[in-house]
């Protein structure tokens, strides 16, 4: 039978386990972190029902990857919560994002690429607190079913 176990000696730093022993490897990993947030749109040069202006609450996930510090992490999930909220989600969350976002046609295409930047520009500001971080996707969702996606690869590369 299984049942509820109360851990014998909560384990402490420097008496079971060293400091050095906290890094566990050396390897690249990825940390990933979602958001919502609710604006309203419309598109341009597009027939259809969405030149009307509407809303959505969008999703936005984030994969950032990068190598972990002598505590075992990469980056803090409340730090890309941070990034998120002081930098991004002021343009979008309740907006109108025509007005807010930079000229664009405000698609879900053209809107992940900017998100990405952003993101991309804030991680390379904190570059001194994380070892390689970096963002390898970011994926923005319009709908439940319905997403574009920015990766590294294709803004490096474009």
């Amino acid at each position: 039978m299984y049942g509820f176990r109360i851990v014998d000696k909560l384990q402490k730093i420097d008496e079971d386990i060293s400091r050095d022993q906290l890094k566990y490897h050396h390897r690249r990993v990825l940390v990933s972190k979602e958001f919502t947030f609710d604006s309203a749109h419309h598109l341009h040069a597009y027939e259809g029902k969405c030149k009307n202006l509407h809303g959505h609450t969008y999703k936005v996930i984030f994969g950032i990857s990068g190598f972990v510090d002598d505590r075992g992490l990469l980056i803090d999930f409340g730090d890309i919560k941070e990034i998120w909220k002081t930098e991004i989600e002021i343009h979008l969350d309740h907006k109108y994002l025509n007005e807010t976002l930079p000229p664009m046609n405000t698609t879900a295409e053209n809107m992940v690429v900017w998100i990405y930047e952003k993101m991309a520009a804030a991680l390379e500001a904190r570059q001194e607190h994380y070892f390689g971080a970096r963002v390898e996707f970011v994926r923005l969702f319009e709908t439940p079913t319905s997403y574009a996606e920015a990766r590294r690869e294709w803004m490096e590369s474009e």
